[in-house]
């Protein structure tokens, strides 16, 4: 017997998987949906793939692929960002830690490794179960239209 888990919103992922179009200049557009956030340099959007609820990128909004190719200013308003995006999710999420990383490159993990991104991951104390464990699959308990809601609420004060 096979086990199965059904995920019909990774559909859209397989279909797409040969998209030439960067999700974070997308974004930039205004052509990219799960969008928290957009200042004049930076976007924050929630992670379509999440590794736990909460899962957001900050980006650059120039297309760069590493720090160093960012000006001082771009630099100031992603870490002002990364900071934005973190205490947001402290008020709506409550969560115990966070992980934060960028991935530099194909080789360190990056998905999309030309365009520089910071991940955001909400972390609680035992947030880990046996599903990771036995079945290797991560189980995320919020979907990310209501998520986005609570966030863009929080962010305007009407939560």
């Amino acid at each position: 017997m096979t086990d199965k888990l059904w995920a019909p919103w990774r559909i859209k992922y397989i279909r797409n998987k040969k998209q030439l179009k960067c999700i974070f200049c997308s974004a930039k557009e205004g052509r990219r949906d799960y969008v928290v956030f957009k200042t004049k340099l930076s976007v924050c959007l929630l992670n379509i793939y999440p590794y736990n609820n909460g899962h957001v990128m900050v980006s650059p909004l120039r297309h760069v692929k590493d720090f160093s190719g960012l000006r001082k200013e771009e630099l100031l308003d992603l870490m002002s960002s990364l900071n934005r995006a973190k205490k947001l999710l402290e008020k709506v999420l409550q969560p115990n830690g966070f992980n934060i990383g960028a991935n530099i490159g194909s080789a360190a993990g990056a998905g999309i490794a030309g365009h520089l991104h910071i991940h955001i991951v909400p972390r609680w104390k035992g947030d880990t179960n046996f599903m990771p464990i036995l079945t290797k699959t991560k189980v995320v308990s919020q979907s990310l239209s209501e998520l986005l809601k609570l966030l863009k609420n929080a962010e305007s004060g009407t939560d």
